[in-house]
């Protein structure tokens, strides 16, 4: 689905905690995120660490939008 979205010049950012899994499916922009558990925070950390985590993965994805790939790409930190 991702590569169809793609195909009408949307961007799409796949945000996922295994990343072969997002590469396998054909995922062009792909933000690699904490545990499958909770893929975009960490209930252990004090709150305001995991908002800049929070902040941090969703900065990242964001950027990954704007930016021209021609392959399947990790937006590592």
């Amino acid at each position: 689905m991702v590569k169809e979205i793609e195909r009408y010049g949307i961007p799409i950012v796949h945000m996922a905690t295994i990343t072969t899994i997002s590469e396998s499916v054909g995922a062009n922009r792909i933000v690699p995120t904490v545990a499958i558990p909770y893929p975009v925070g960490n209930p252990e950390l004090a709150e305001d660490r995991e908002r800049a985590v929070r902040d941090e993965l969703v900065e990242r994805a964001v950027n990954a939008l704007g930016t021209e790939v021609k392959e399947p790409t990790i937006f590592k930190g």
